[in-house]
Protein backbone atom coordinates (compact mmCIF):
# COMPACT_ATOMS: atom_id res chain seq x y z
CA UNK A 1 0.00 0.00 0.00
CA UNK A 2 1.17 3.61 -0.95
CA UNK A 3 2.15 5.88 2.10
CA UNK A 4 -0.71 8.35 1.37
CA UNK A 5 -3.54 5.21 1.09
CA UNK A 6 -2.54 4.48 4.23
CA UNK A 7 -4.82 6.50 6.51
CA UNK A 8 -3.38 5.61 9.82
CA UNK A 9 -0.21 6.84 8.26
CA UNK A 10 -1.81 9.94 7.14
CA UNK A 11 -3.81 11.04 10.69
CA UNK A 12 -0.28 9.95 12.19
CA UNK A 13 1.89 12.80 10.07
CA UNK A 14 -0.88 15.41 9.86
CA UNK A 15 -2.13 15.08 13.23
CA UNK A 16 -3.26 18.88 13.13
CA UNK A 17 -5.84 18.18 10.41
CA UNK A 18 -4.21 20.39 7.82
CA UNK A 19 -5.75 17.73 4.63
CA UNK A 20 -9.34 18.27 6.66
CA UNK A 21 -8.67 22.13 7.05
CA UNK A 22 -8.12 22.70 3.09
CA UNK A 23 -10.95 19.69 2.13
CA UNK A 24 -13.25 22.11 4.76
CA UNK A 25 -12.65 25.03 2.16
CA UNK A 26 -15.85 25.35 1.25
CA UNK A 27 -16.76 26.93 4.41
CA UNK A 28 -14.92 29.96 3.40
CA UNK A 29 -17.53 30.45 0.52
CA UNK A 30 -20.04 30.74 2.80
CA UNK A 31 -18.42 33.38 5.75
CA UNK A 32 -19.56 36.32 5.84
CA UNK A 33 -16.94 39.28 5.60
CA UNK A 34 -18.55 41.71 7.56
CA UNK A 35 -17.27 44.97 7.55
CA UNK A 36 -16.95 46.47 11.11
CA UNK A 37 -16.81 50.40 11.59
CA UNK A 38 -17.64 51.47 8.09
CA UNK A 39 -16.71 54.89 6.77
CA UNK A 40 -18.91 56.94 4.65
CA UNK A 41 -17.39 55.15 1.29
CA UNK A 42 -17.62 58.13 -0.49
CA UNK A 43 -13.47 58.31 -0.59
CA UNK A 44 -12.73 57.35 -4.25
CA UNK A 45 -8.86 56.09 -4.66
CA UNK A 46 -6.90 56.51 -7.32
CA UNK A 47 -4.52 53.73 -5.68
CA UNK A 48 -4.50 51.07 -3.86
CA UNK A 49 -1.79 49.25 -2.24
CA UNK A 50 -2.46 46.40 0.33
CA UNK A 51 0.39 45.94 2.91
CA UNK A 52 1.10 42.11 3.60
CA UNK A 53 4.04 39.02 4.14
CA UNK A 54 3.46 35.17 2.90
CA UNK A 55 0.33 33.68 3.28
CA UNK A 56 -1.26 37.40 4.05
CA UNK A 57 -0.13 39.52 1.04
CA UNK A 58 -0.83 36.42 -1.66
CA UNK A 59 -4.54 36.88 -2.39
CA UNK A 60 -3.80 40.39 -2.70
CA UNK A 61 -1.87 39.30 -5.81
CA UNK A 62 -4.63 37.23 -6.87
CA UNK A 63 -6.87 39.56 -6.58
CA UNK A 64 -4.28 42.47 -8.44
CA UNK A 65 -4.13 39.91 -11.33
CA UNK A 66 -8.11 38.66 -11.24
CA UNK A 67 -9.40 42.78 -11.09
CA UNK A 68 -7.19 44.14 -13.48
CA UNK A 69 -8.67 47.26 -12.63
CA UNK A 70 -8.38 50.53 -14.15
CA UNK A 71 -6.69 52.02 -11.20
CA UNK A 72 -3.16 50.43 -10.00
CA UNK A 73 -2.92 47.42 -7.12
CA UNK A 74 -0.09 47.24 -5.78
CA UNK A 75 1.39 44.89 -3.21
CA UNK A 76 4.08 45.83 -0.62
CA UNK A 77 5.57 42.95 1.41
CA UNK A 78 8.26 44.76 3.72
CA UNK A 79 8.57 47.60 6.27
CA UNK A 80 7.89 50.63 4.12
CA UNK A 81 5.09 51.87 1.15
CA UNK A 82 6.02 53.79 -2.16
CA UNK A 83 6.56 57.70 -1.39
CA UNK A 84 3.35 58.29 -3.95
CA UNK A 85 1.04 56.96 -1.41
CA UNK A 86 -0.52 59.48 -0.35
CA UNK A 87 -4.41 60.65 0.64
CA UNK A 88 -5.64 59.49 -2.66
CA UNK A 89 -4.67 56.08 -1.82
CA UNK A 90 -6.27 53.31 -0.21
CA UNK A 91 -4.19 50.94 1.74
CA UNK A 92 -4.92 47.57 3.32
CA UNK A 93 -2.89 46.34 6.27
CA UNK A 94 -3.55 42.81 5.67
CA UNK A 95 -1.91 40.35 8.86
CA UNK A 96 -3.88 36.92 9.15
CA UNK A 97 -2.11 37.10 13.06
CA UNK A 98 -2.49 40.91 13.47
CA UNK A 99 0.52 41.03 15.04
CA UNK A 100 2.90 41.15 11.73
CA UNK A 101 5.43 43.83 12.49
CA UNK A 102 6.11 44.74 9.26
CA UNK A 103 2.61 45.60 8.17
CA UNK A 104 1.77 47.06 11.14
CA UNK A 105 5.16 49.27 10.23
CA UNK A 106 3.18 50.43 6.90
CA UNK A 107 -0.28 51.19 8.49
CA UNK A 108 1.83 53.90 10.46
CA UNK A 109 3.21 55.06 7.45
CA UNK A 110 0.08 55.16 5.25
CA UNK A 111 -1.62 57.60 8.18
CA UNK A 112 1.88 59.55 8.27
CA UNK A 113 0.95 60.01 4.59
CA UNK A 114 -2.89 60.95 4.88
CA UNK A 115 -4.26 57.65 3.19
CA UNK A 116 -7.09 56.06 4.08
CA UNK A 117 -6.23 52.93 5.67
CA UNK A 118 -8.14 49.37 6.56
CA UNK A 119 -7.62 46.43 8.17
CA UNK A 120 -7.78 43.32 7.81
CA UNK A 121 -6.34 40.30 10.53
CA UNK A 122 -8.00 37.77 12.79
CA UNK A 123 -6.99 39.28 15.76
CA UNK A 124 -3.82 40.81 17.25
CA UNK A 125 -2.28 44.21 17.90
CA UNK A 126 -3.87 44.95 13.60
CA UNK A 127 -7.52 45.00 15.42
CA UNK A 128 -6.74 46.72 18.28
CA UNK A 129 -5.13 49.34 16.59
CA UNK A 130 -8.54 49.25 14.10
CA UNK A 131 -10.62 49.70 17.29
CA UNK A 132 -8.80 52.40 19.00
CA UNK A 133 -8.24 54.81 15.72
CA UNK A 134 -11.81 54.09 14.35
CA UNK A 135 -10.69 52.47 11.45
CA UNK A 136 -12.43 49.91 9.17
CA UNK A 137 -11.56 46.74 10.05
CA UNK A 138 -12.49 43.03 9.05
CA UNK A 139 -11.78 39.86 11.34
CA UNK A 140 -10.93 36.98 9.31
CA UNK A 141 -12.32 33.85 10.14
CA UNK A 142 -10.26 31.88 12.35
CA UNK A 143 -8.34 28.35 10.40
CA UNK A 144 -4.92 27.24 11.67
CA UNK A 145 -2.34 28.98 9.14
CA UNK A 146 -2.70 32.19 6.89
CA UNK A 147 -1.81 30.25 3.99
CA UNK A 148 -4.91 28.02 4.46
CA UNK A 149 -7.74 30.60 4.57
CA UNK A 150 -6.88 32.63 1.07
CA UNK A 151 -10.62 32.40 -0.07
CA UNK A 152 -11.91 34.22 2.98
CA UNK A 153 -8.62 36.58 2.67
CA UNK A 154 -9.67 37.21 -1.10
CA UNK A 155 -13.49 37.72 0.42
CA UNK A 156 -12.29 40.56 2.75
CA UNK A 157 -10.28 42.41 0.37
CA UNK A 158 -13.41 42.52 -2.35
CA UNK A 159 -15.61 43.41 0.36
CA UNK A 160 -12.98 46.76 0.65
CA UNK A 161 -13.22 47.35 -2.94
CA UNK A 162 -17.10 47.07 -3.32
CA UNK A 163 -17.17 49.33 -0.22
CA UNK A 164 -15.17 52.02 -1.96
CA UNK A 165 -16.68 51.79 -5.47
CA UNK A 166 -14.14 49.99 -7.02
CA UNK A 167 -15.61 47.36 -8.29
CA UNK A 168 -19.25 45.43 -7.86
CA UNK A 169 -20.45 42.30 -7.06
CA UNK A 170 -16.87 40.50 -6.41
CA UNK A 171 -18.23 39.24 -3.46
CA UNK A 172 -20.85 37.11 -5.53
CA UNK A 173 -18.60 36.13 -7.82
CA UNK A 174 -16.51 34.46 -5.31
CA UNK A 175 -19.74 32.95 -3.52
CA UNK A 176 -20.07 31.19 -6.70
CA UNK A 177 -17.49 28.95 -6.59
CA UNK A 178 -18.61 26.16 -4.99
CA UNK A 179 -18.69 23.99 -7.53
CA UNK A 180 -15.56 24.28 -8.87
CA UNK A 181 -13.97 23.79 -5.04
CA UNK A 182 -15.80 21.22 -4.79
CA UNK A 183 -14.56 19.42 -7.55
CA UNK A 184 -10.69 19.78 -6.71
CA UNK A 185 -11.63 18.59 -3.25
CA UNK A 186 -13.10 15.24 -4.25
CA UNK A 187 -10.30 14.09 -6.64
CA UNK A 188 -7.81 15.09 -3.40
CA UNK A 189 -8.97 14.23 -0.88
CA UNK A 190 -7.13 11.56 1.19
CA UNK A 191 -9.90 8.53 1.09
CA UNK A 192 -9.39 8.67 -3.08
CA UNK A 193 -6.09 6.52 -3.36
CA UNK A 194 -3.11 7.71 -5.34
CA UNK A 195 -3.86 5.91 -8.75
CA UNK A 196 -7.02 8.27 -9.45
CA UNK A 197 -5.79 11.07 -6.97
CA UNK A 198 -3.83 13.62 -9.08
CA UNK A 199 -2.40 15.53 -6.18
CA UNK A 200 -1.03 12.35 -4.54
CA UNK A 201 0.48 11.57 -7.49
CA UNK A 202 2.17 14.62 -7.67
CA UNK A 203 3.23 14.79 -4.25
CA UNK A 204 4.87 11.08 -4.94
CA UNK A 205 6.97 12.84 -7.87
CA UNK A 206 8.22 15.93 -5.49
CA UNK A 207 9.37 13.35 -3.21
CA UNK A 208 13.25 13.79 -2.32
CA UNK A 209 13.57 16.52 -5.15
CA UNK A 210 13.01 20.39 -5.17
CA UNK A 211 10.06 21.53 -7.10
CA UNK A 212 10.11 24.51 -9.28
CA UNK A 213 6.60 25.75 -10.45
CA UNK A 214 6.10 27.52 -13.41
CA UNK A 215 3.39 30.16 -14.88
CA UNK A 216 2.34 32.35 -17.14
CA UNK A 217 2.42 36.05 -15.97
CA UNK A 218 -1.41 36.06 -15.54
CA UNK A 219 -1.18 32.89 -12.96
CA UNK A 220 2.27 33.99 -11.48
CA UNK A 221 0.26 34.60 -8.26
CA UNK A 222 -1.05 30.28 -8.14
CA UNK A 223 2.80 29.76 -8.64
CA UNK A 224 3.90 31.98 -5.81
CA UNK A 225 1.53 30.32 -3.61
CA UNK A 226 2.34 26.95 -4.84
CA UNK A 227 6.36 28.02 -3.75
CA UNK A 228 4.74 28.74 -0.26
CA UNK A 229 2.63 26.02 0.38
CA UNK A 230 6.05 23.61 -0.21
CA UNK A 231 7.90 25.56 1.90
CA UNK A 232 5.53 25.93 4.76
CA UNK A 233 3.29 22.02 4.38
CA UNK A 234 6.20 20.07 3.09
CA UNK A 235 9.01 21.89 4.97
CA UNK A 236 10.65 21.70 1.38
CA UNK A 237 12.82 24.08 -0.57
CA UNK A 238 10.73 25.03 -3.60
CA UNK A 239 10.99 27.97 -6.39
CA UNK A 240 8.79 29.44 -8.81
CA UNK A 241 9.24 31.50 -11.92
CA UNK A 242 6.82 32.97 -14.78
CA UNK A 243 6.75 33.40 -18.47
CA UNK A 244 7.44 35.04 -20.59
CA UNK A 245 10.50 36.30 -18.18
CA UNK A 246 11.89 33.04 -17.67
CA UNK A 247 12.71 33.04 -21.59
CA UNK A 248 15.01 35.15 -21.47
CA UNK A 249 16.96 33.91 -18.89
CA UNK A 250 16.34 31.12 -16.33
CA UNK A 251 15.51 29.36 -19.68
CA UNK A 252 19.36 29.23 -20.11
CA UNK A 253 20.36 27.85 -16.96
CA UNK A 254 18.88 24.57 -17.30
CA UNK A 255 20.90 24.30 -20.67
CA UNK A 256 24.35 23.31 -19.63
CA UNK A 257 24.07 19.96 -17.08
CA UNK A 258 22.84 16.85 -17.88
CA UNK A 259 19.31 15.81 -16.92
CA UNK A 260 19.91 14.28 -13.52
CA UNK A 261 19.13 17.26 -11.47
CA UNK A 262 17.24 16.70 -8.16
CA UNK A 263 14.27 19.24 -9.30
CA UNK A 264 10.55 17.94 -10.31
CA UNK A 265 9.28 20.47 -12.52
CA UNK A 266 5.62 21.45 -12.55
CA UNK A 267 3.82 23.83 -15.28
CA UNK A 268 0.30 25.52 -14.47
CA UNK A 269 -1.12 25.96 -17.76
CA UNK A 270 -4.53 27.46 -18.07
CA UNK A 271 -6.93 28.42 -21.22
CA UNK A 272 -6.83 31.98 -20.28
CA UNK A 273 -3.65 31.89 -21.02
CA UNK A 274 -1.91 34.52 -24.19
CA UNK A 275 -1.26 31.45 -27.25
CA UNK A 276 2.31 33.01 -27.37
CA UNK A 277 2.74 32.28 -23.47
CA UNK A 278 1.51 28.20 -24.83
CA UNK A 279 3.56 28.13 -27.39
CA UNK A 280 6.62 29.09 -25.20
CA UNK A 281 5.38 26.51 -22.82
CA UNK A 282 5.66 23.95 -25.72
CA UNK A 283 9.29 25.42 -26.95
CA UNK A 284 10.67 25.45 -23.76
CA UNK A 285 9.60 21.70 -23.24
CA UNK A 286 11.10 20.65 -26.86
CA UNK A 287 14.33 22.39 -26.46
CA UNK A 288 14.98 21.34 -23.37
CA UNK A 289 14.14 18.19 -23.56
CA UNK A 290 17.07 15.78 -22.02
CA UNK A 291 18.20 19.03 -20.32
CA UNK A 292 16.26 18.86 -17.35
CA UNK A 293 13.18 16.74 -15.77
CA UNK A 294 10.37 16.44 -18.13
CA UNK A 295 7.52 18.79 -16.95
CA UNK A 296 4.72 17.60 -15.01
CA UNK A 297 1.73 19.58 -16.49
CA UNK A 298 -1.22 20.87 -14.40
CA UNK A 299 -4.46 21.87 -16.22
CA UNK A 300 -5.73 24.80 -13.93
CA UNK A 301 -9.87 24.25 -14.25
CA UNK A 302 -12.86 25.87 -14.12
CA UNK A 303 -14.91 28.64 -16.60
CA UNK A 304 -13.68 31.83 -15.30
CA UNK A 305 -10.35 33.35 -14.19
CA UNK A 306 -11.17 33.61 -11.21
CA UNK A 307 -12.01 29.91 -10.95
CA UNK A 308 -9.17 29.03 -11.79
CA UNK A 309 -6.52 30.33 -9.80
CA UNK A 310 -8.92 29.12 -6.59
CA UNK A 311 -8.66 25.27 -8.06
CA UNK A 312 -4.96 26.10 -8.14
CA UNK A 313 -4.46 27.65 -4.79
CA UNK A 314 -6.72 24.43 -2.76
CA UNK A 315 -4.77 21.64 -5.85
CA UNK A 316 -1.37 23.37 -4.37
CA UNK A 317 -2.24 23.29 -0.91
CA UNK A 318 -3.19 19.40 -0.48
CA UNK A 319 -0.08 18.73 -3.38
CA UNK A 320 2.24 20.22 -0.90
CA UNK A 321 0.58 18.58 2.46
CA UNK A 322 1.01 14.94 0.41
CA UNK A 323 4.33 15.57 0.16
CA UNK A 324 4.77 17.25 3.91
CA UNK A 325 3.42 13.57 5.15
CA UNK A 326 5.59 12.19 2.64
CA UNK A 327 8.50 14.50 4.08
CA UNK A 328 7.54 12.92 7.81
CA UNK A 329 6.54 16.29 8.92
CA UNK A 330 3.87 18.17 10.35
CA UNK A 331 2.18 20.11 7.37
CA UNK A 332 0.66 22.54 9.65
CA UNK A 333 3.32 24.60 12.39
CA UNK A 334 5.63 26.69 11.29
CA UNK A 335 8.08 26.54 14.47
CA UNK A 336 11.22 28.11 12.63
CA UNK A 337 9.27 31.03 12.08
CA UNK A 338 7.59 31.69 14.96
CA UNK A 339 11.54 31.40 16.59
CA UNK A 340 12.81 33.87 14.22
CA UNK A 341 9.90 36.27 15.04
CA UNK A 342 10.46 35.17 18.72
CA UNK A 343 14.31 36.47 18.35
CA UNK A 344 13.48 39.62 16.88
CA UNK A 345 11.60 40.72 19.69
Amino acid sequence: MEILDDLNVIAERDPQGALDTIADSAAQLAWDAKLEQPDSGDFSPLKIVLAGMGGSAQPGKLAANWLDLEIPFSVVSGYTLPRWVDENTLVIASSFSGNTEETISCLEFAEERGATVVVMASGGKLIDIARERNLPFIQLMKVPQPRYSAIAQLKAISRFLEHYGVAKCLCDEINGLGEIVASVISQSVASVETIENPAKQLALKCAGKTPIIYASSLFAPVAFKWKISFNENAKNTAWWNELPEFSHNEFIGWSSHPVEKPFAVIDLRSSFDHPRIERRFELTNQLLSGKRPAASEVQLKGDSMLAQMIYGFILGDFVSIYLGILNGVNPTPVALVEELKKELG
